[in-house]
């Protein structure tokens, strides 16, 4: 989880230093929801890219891990009723029984149902296919089938009340990002990109360390 607080304040301080002006709470809660979304929807590029490197190699191995890490915080396990998937954003590995099922297209459907072994008790095999019907995928033999559904982040929202025409954050009525604590500094990069704001790494990270030393006096006070 990353405060969402913190990563308004790092994107003001930012946008002051660098002379582009105030981001209003409106416009950094719509840009704050793309960024996460943004940095989200890569996960599953960099996945799918480590998958099909090579994986001998230690760093693309760990990778693959470190993204998994990252996904685990959106994932569950659902019961799929009436051999139906559920409607979210992802769907991961399918399980009938304690097998992992394996997809097969409609020809291999379709050879299995006319088989001499359709008659012999299918409800436990493992496998789904695409629902011409259904327009998704479905368990076409029943049993106890569950999947991984990967959902999508919620939506962030940096609450506030105005108070003498300022607005004082509210942690009451704010929503923090869903995403790995790792991404913090991402998240501030990309809403400040989205709002027109280009800036270095470096400068990003001296900026946090600017912030940091500031709360630490703060508290001392």
């Amino acid at each position: 989880m990353v405060p969402i607080d913190t990563v308004y304040q790092r994107v003001l301080a930012l946008a002051n230093k660098e002379q582009r002006g105030y981001v209003t709470p409106l416009e950094f809660n719509l840009l704050a929801n793309q960024a996460q979304m943004q940095i989200f929807e890569q996960y599953f590029y960099d996945l799918d890219q480590a998958k099909r490197t090579d994986s001998e190699e230690n760093s693309l191995s760990d990778m693959e891990e470190l993204i998994k890490n990252k996904l685990s915080g959106f994932l569950s396990i659902q019961n799929i009723a009436g051999g139906v998937f559920p409607i979210n954003y992802r769907i991961g590995k399918i399980f009938v029984g304690n097998q992992e099922a394996r997809k097969i297209d409609q020809i291999e459907y379709t050879n299995i149902t006319n088989s001499q072994f359709h008659a012999l008790g299918l409800q436990n095999l493992a496998v789904y296919v695409d629902s011409t019907v259904a327009g998704q995928d479905i368990i076409p033999y029943g049993g106890a089938a569950k999947c991984e559904v990967i959902s999508k982040p919620n939506k962030v929202e940096w609450g506030y009340d105005v108070i003498q025409e300022k607005a004082l954050y509210h942690a009451g009525r704010s929503t923090n990002f869903q995403l790995h604590d790792a991404e913090e500094t991402e998240l501030v990069y990309k809403i400040l990109a989205l709002a027109g704001i280009v800036i270095n790494k470096v400068g990003l990270a001296q900026t946090a360390s600017g912030l940091d030393q500031t709360q630490i006096v703060q508290e001392k006070q």
